[in-house]
């Protein structure tokens, strides 16, 4: 059950979210590193590429975007907590199931109003392929894995909590109702200690300069 909870609280896989059209990765001849985050790196192609992204989903959805200086800075932010939640995902010996990985992609393809062949057309039309998108969703699918692992197991209720909250809402919600509620407040304020945490204990090296 609180495996189940947990993963509606993680963070979304980006290509759910992303329209068609902000999966469109612009390559620069030239590539840099921007950040090295313990023993790997991140390229300023994939960080131009996630930019990219972002920009397209801010737009969809009709949300100001931020100084073009601190939406870089976010973004690489958010890479380099993925990057090192891979990195333990690799060290864990985790991996994603065959199955719950085709799911998932065809989620996204009906997320598009696309059938999987129509979603595969789409995708080679905008320069990319099914297998591009299979991996950035298996990455995905590995660090809620992670999170669910680590996350989850710090994270206890009690019976005189449920009760407490029960009372609070004036008896309006059940038992499960506001155990649910409790649980998701609880992942929420141990994900971002847990986040704090495997950020402090990493080696960070940010490249980005000023001004890009």
């Amino acid at each position: 059950m609180r495996s189940r909870q947990l993963a509606t609280l993680m963070l979304g896989l980006c290509l759910a979210l992303t329209p068609l059209a902000g999966l469109a990765q612009a390559r620069q001849p030239l590539d840099r590193i921007v950040a090295v985050v313990n023993e790997g790196a991140i390229m300023a192609t994939q960080l131009e590429d996630r930019l990219a992204q972002t920009r397209n989903r801010l737009r969809a959805r009709g949300v100001e975007q931020p100084p073009e200086a601190a939406l870089r800075e976010q973004v690489l932010d958010r890479m380099i907590v993925e990057e090192i939640q891979l990195q333990m995902a690799r060290e864990a010996n985790l991996s994603v199931d065959d199955t719950e990985l085709n799911r998932q992609v065809r989620a996204i393809a009906e997320g598009n109003n696309m059938t999987l062949e129509q979603f595969a057309d789409a995708l080679e039309a905008d320069g990319l392929s099914l297998g591009v998108v299979r991996d950035q969703v298996r990455r995905e699918l590995l660090m809620r894995e992670l999170q669910q692992r680590r996350v989850a197991s710090r994270v206890n209720l009690s019976e005189r909590e449920v009760e407490r909250y029960i009372e609070q809402q004036g008896g309006n919600v059940s038992r499960d109702q506001a155990r649910e509620a409790l649980f998701q407040r609880k992942v929420s304020d141990e994900m971002e200690a847990w986040i704090q945490e495997i950020r402090a204990d990493a080696f960070i090296d940010e490249r980005l300069e000023s001004g890009s």
